[in-house]
């Protein structure tokens, strides 16, 4: 079959089982363009080639399969690479399709013409230059392929405007010809390795279980349950985590770290065995790292064998899927049922983490007259009862909604960890939205982060999307503003945002519905009102502009240094 690059790539596309595409066109893709209404998936036109690369992945991080969105060349490039930044840090498959100039002109500053390749090259998983198109389904093959396994990431496709014109015949390659001698994942755990978690398991005394994003993209969830509960081991987990397991466990302690509960820092403090699944012990959960854990044996459960070791030291590593090797654990506890039955010997450790729990919980004070955001995440949470997908931007507005929504099931928090992305919650809720445009879709924002990509309100109300929008808004850049008071002798320089616009007008601007509620008593019939609608809702929440997260590690302090309410 004799085709043209632009509908080898396509090809490719709908070959890999692709339905939707986030982009945005220009010169450099014009014959993909060309040819893109003859293929079945979806196109979403953003305003902003950010807004596509949040898109898929958000779509990625919802659905678990790999998110695609494809930008022209120059600026449309490299307004990509915060994006693609984001996924990397975070480890979500998406794969980013890149315009560039004629090979000809590659090297003579030509018009829109970037060094993409080398530009995301920090940034990327890997990433290609395509210069024959004989060579562009065997590497577009390999891009997903890569994308998706092992520890998933974002791969980059950049394919000359003459590459996409040029003719060939096109052979989609088979699964054994896309297998690189270079890259060799290692799913399965070492036998021997596991034995010795599961004799740890049965000696320990006072065992944790921490878990990261890891679980939720290898779809082990299920196995650390049933890990959590045969066992009788209490579970924390990081801010990507969240939804791993369920937070109406009464196992569960919360997210930990720099805004962790007090239960969970104080159980990493105690804990005689800390088992780590998919986690990478980032300085936000660790705190001071020569303190962190100090009492525990440490298991470190990760698909990356350059993620153990790279922080803290660890005493038994497990370089597997999670999923894997949360599946032959269970299998070898089956096999000998007489070992290793259900347990209660964890009673007294899991009783005296649910006292500092209720000790101190997560609380803050009410003020009559005033909204406190804590309280807007409550009533999210109070009429969704879990089952939404919620989408956060960067700030105080995410530690609240990490805090606050008890998150249920996995691919339900959908959030910005490693890059910490402002502006990355609404277009992600879009790509959530469009993988499932029956559930609600909620991205919980701040009046700051909100600002960054709200262009995009034009793609969700030309598509149809029912994305809700709850701005906290502060009116200020509320996590720096915090920092100022408690570090900076309350200088606060540039984080005031009293001029910002009038949110209820923008939405209607767009063709969407806007809200403001400035009561309390109005705040559960508004959002009942808003998430009811079959339309794009922005609910703008005026809320304490003082109020601050806590539970607080300072920068540099162990876990235990928390500042409390």
């Amino acid at each position: 079959m004799e085709l043209s690059g632009a509908q080898i790539l396509l090809e490719c596309l709908r070959l890999e089982g692709v339905e939707v595409v986030f982009g945005f066109p220009g010169g450099a893709v014009i014959d993909i363009y060309d040819q893109l209404p003859n293929y079945p998936f979806k196109h979403v036109l953003v305003r902003h080639e950010q807004g596509a690369i949040h898109a898929a992945d958000g779509y990625a991080r919802a659905t678990g399969k790999v998110g695609v969105c494809l930008a022209t060349s120059g600026p449309g490039a490299t307004n990509t690479v915060t994006g693609i930044a984001t996924a990397y840090m975070d480890s979500i498959p998406v794969v980013i399709i890149t315009g560039q100039v004629p090979t000809p002109l590659i090297g003579n500053d030509a018009f829109q013409e970037v060094d993409i390749v080398g530009i995301t090259r920090p940034c990327t998983k890997h990433n290609y230059l395509v210069k024959s198109v004989d060579d562009l389904a065997l590497t577009l093959r390999r891009a997903f392929y890569l994308a998706k396994t092992g520890r998933p990431g974002p791969v980059l496709v950049d394919i000359p405007k003459d590459v996409q014109q040029q003719i060939t015949s096109f052979v989609f390659p088979k699964a054994e010809q896309i297998k690189m001698r270079s890259y060799q994942p290692n799913l399965k755990p070492n036998v021997k390795q596991l034995r010795k978690v599961l004799e740890l398991l049965k000696s320990s005394k006072k065992p944790l279980i921490y878990a990261g994003g890891g679980v939720i993209s290898s779809d082990a969830s299920e196995d650390l349950t049933w890990l959590a509960r045969t066992f009788n081991v209490p579970v924390t987990a990081t801010l990507m985590g969240l939804g791993a397991f369920p937070a109406a466990d009464p196992l569960w302690l919360g997210m930990l770290g720099m805004h962790g509960t007090y239960a969970a820092n104080m159980a990493v403090n105690n804990a005689d065995l800390l088992l780590a699944i998919g986690a990478r012990f980032d300085d936000r959960v660790t705190g001071k790292v020569s303190t962190f854990a100090p009492n525990a044996t440490i298991v470190h459960v990760d698909i990356d064998p350059t993620s153990i070791r790279k922080n803290v030291n660890v005493h038994v590593p497990v370089v597997a899927d999670c999923k894997t090797a949360l599946s032959e654990l269970r299998q070898e506890m089956e096999a000998k049922p007489e070992e290793f039955t259900a347990s209660d010997d964890h009673k007294d450790w899991v009783e005296t983490v649910r006292a500092w729990a209720v000790e101190h919980p997560l609380r803050y004070n009410r003020e009559n007259g005033v909204i406190k955001p804590q309280t807007v995440v409550e009533a999210i949470y109070e009429l969704t009862k879990g089952e939404a997908i919620i989408c956060t931007e960067v700030g105080q507005n995410q530690m609240w909604a990490a805090q606050f929504y008890g998150f249920q099931k996995p691919r339900t928090c959908i959030s910005s960890g490693g890059l910490g992305t402002m502006g990355f919650g609404f277009p992600a809720a879009i790509g959530a939205q469009m993988a499932f445009p029956d559930k609600l879709v909620i991205d919980i924002a701040g009046d700051g982060s909100i600002q960054m990509n709200s262009q995009e309100l034009a793609t969700a109300v030309c598509y149809k999307l029912p994305v809700k929008i709850v701005i906290l808004n502060n009116r200020n850049l509320g996590m720096v503003r915090q920092w100022q008071e408690l570090f900076y002798k309350k200088n606060y320089c540039a984080t005031c945002m009293d001029a910002q616009p009038d949110f209820v007008k923008l939405a209607e601007a767009y063709g969407a519905a806007g809200f403001r509620v400035t009561r309390e008593a109005d705040l559960i019939p508004t959002l009942q009102k808003a998430f009811a609608l079959n339309n794009t809702v922005i609910v703008d929440v005026t809320v304490c502009p003082e109020e601050n997260v806590y539970p607080m590690v300072p920068a540099g302090k162990s876990l235990t240094e928390m500042l409390l309410v």
